[in-house]
C-alpha cells in the first residue's frame, strides 16, 4: 500500500502531470481525448503521452479506446483512497489539522432552499444563458440561477433570446457576465456550480466560498456550428431541450434529504443522462 501511495504522490509531484490530473478531475465524469488534453495544456503529443502513461501506471487514470482515438478519465476510487490515507494516517483523521481554508466554510443555509446555482460556459451567450432562464422558470420556488463566462461575449446571442422568449421565459435580466464577478466577497454564495461547456471546465476553477457542489454537464456549442439557418435553429433547440431534461431531473432531486456524496453522484448521473 505504501509503495503505491509513494508512487502516486511522485506522479502528481510533477507540475504538468498534476495539471493533467486536475484537468481530468474537473471534466469528470467525462472522458477526454488525448488530443484535447495536449491542446488544452499546450503539450506536444508525445509529451502528453508520457505523462498519461505515468498516471495510468500508478492507477490514477484509466484509458479507453474508441475507434482509433484514446480517451482518458480520472480514477475517482484511487484518488479517494489516496486522500483517505493522507487524512486518516498522516493527519490522524483530525479535520482541525487537515481540513482548513475557504473550502471548509460552513453554510448555515446549506439544507434549506432557495439554493443559488451558477452555470458557467465560455462566452456566457448561449448554453449558460439558456440554463439560467430554464432553471429560474421551472425551479423558481426553490432555486435562484445565475450564469457567467470565462471569456464573456458582449451579450447573449440574438437567436437564444428569441427562442427563450418564444418558450415563455423572462429575458429582461439576461446579460453576459464574467465569472470573476461571482468570486467577489459581495457576490451571492453558491450552493451549486455547473459548467456546461468543456472549455470552461478545462480552466482552473476559482476558489468558491461556501463549499458549493460542482459538476460538469458538457454540451455542444450551438453558436459555432457551420450550418444553414434551419440547422442552426435546430442546434439551439436541441441544446435547449437537453438542458431542460437535465434541469427537470435536477429540480426533482430531494436535495434537503441528500448528503454531499449522494448529491454529487446525482449530479454526475444527470451529466451522463442517467435517470435519478
Amino acid at each position: 500500500m505504501e509503495i503505491g501511495i509513494v508512487n502516486q504522490l511522485s506522479a502528481l509531484a510533477h507540475p504538468k502531470r498534476l495539471d493533467l490530473f486536475r484537468l481530468l478531475m474537473r471534466r469528470y465524469p467525462d472522458s477526454v481525448s488525448a488530443g484535447e488534453i495536449a491542446r488544452t495544456l499546450d503539450l506536444k503529443a508525445n509529451t502528453a503521452s508520457v505523462y498519461l502513461s505515468t498516471l495510468r501506471q500508478v492507477g490514477l487514470i484509466r484509458q479507453d479506446r474508441v475507434g482509433v482515438s484514446l480517451f482518458y478519465q480520472s480514477e475517482i476510487s484511487a484518488m479517494r483512497d489516496l486522500v483517505g490515507v493522507l487524512l486518516n494516517d498522516c493527519c490522524q483523521n483530525r479535520p482541525d489539522i487537515c481540513l482548513t481554508g475557504p473550502y471548509c466554510e460552513a453554510r448555515s443555509e446549506a439544507s434549506q432552499p432557495p439554493y443559488n446555482l451558477l452555470f458557467i460556459c465560455t462566452a456566457n451567450s448561449a448554453r449558460s444563458i439558456m440554463a439560467e432562464a430554464i432553471l429560474n422558470k421551472i425551479g423558481a420556488d426553490r432555486f435562484t440561477a445565475y450564469s457567467a463566462g470565462v471569456a464573456p461575449a458582449t451579450g447573449p446571442q440574438t437567436e437564444v433570446l428569441q427562442m427563450l422568449r418564444e418558450q415563455g421565459h423572462d429575458i429582461s435580466d439576461l446579460t453576459s457576465k464574467n465569472v470573476d464577478q461571482f468570486t467577489q466577497i459581495t457576490a451571492p454564495k453558491m450552493d451549486f456550480v455547473i459548467t456546461v461547456c468543456d472549455r470552461a471546465a478545462n480552466d482552473d476553477c476559482p476558489i468558491w466560498s461556501g463549499q458549493p457542489i460542482q459538476a460538469h454537464w458538457g454540451l455542444p456549442d450551438p453558436v459555432h456550428i457551420n450550418a444553414t439557418a434551419s440547422q442552426a435553429t435546430l442546434a439551439y433547440r436541441q441544446c435547449y431541450d437537453a438542458l431542460t431534461t437535465k434541469l427537470r431531473a435536477f429540480v426533482d432531486l430531494p436535495i434537503e434529504t441528500l448528503d454531499r456524496v449522494s448529491l454529487q453522484h446525482a449530479l454526475d448521473d444527470i451529466a451522463r443522462g442517467i435517470a435519478a
